[in-house]
């Protein structure tokens, strides 16, 4: 029987986290950091599977690009305590086709946060060996 995991985050200033850090590590892009002139990228991180990000109807389409998105939700937030995104990492169930993952965790953001206002960038991790610890990574703005 699995032991499922799910881990509720916050994205803070205060602890020097990025928010544009943290999309480049879930995604495995490399992004540009307006907010302290550098690059994100961790060429290290293997087994991401699949990335997406979600928007309302209501959102700018400029915000389907992960860096210009996560850019902005920097430059929003001015003071040195702010909180940048929230993060969740849930488990797959191993039981679950890995086909369908992206289908899952899609249909779970667009249900509990998309529907509801937020923006949603989720990545999938399946690291190896594959099938063996199947989670993914959503952060929230």
């Amino acid at each position: 029987m699995p032991c499922p995991h799910n881990e509720i985050t916050i994205v803070q200033r205060s602890q020097r986290q990025s928010a544009v850090a943290a999309a480049a590590y879930q995604s495995g892009e490399k992004l540009f950091c307006e907010y302290d002139q550098q690059v994100k990228h961790y060429p290290e991180k293997r087994g991401i599977v699949h990335n997406e990000i979600l928007l309302p109807p209501n959102a700018p389409q400029e915000y389907a690009d992960r860096n210009t998105l996560w850019n902005a939700a920097e430059a929003v937030e001015k003071q040195w305590n702010s909180q940048l995104a929230r993060r969740w990492v849930l488990t797959i169930p191993r039981e679950i086709p890995p086909d369908q993952y992206a289908v899952l965790v899609r249909e779970f953001c667009q249900k509990q946060f998309v529907s509801k206002g937020m923006i949603a960038d989720f990545a999938i991790h399946d690291p190896h060996p594959p099938g063996h610890n199947p989670h993914a990574h959503v952060m929230l703005t």
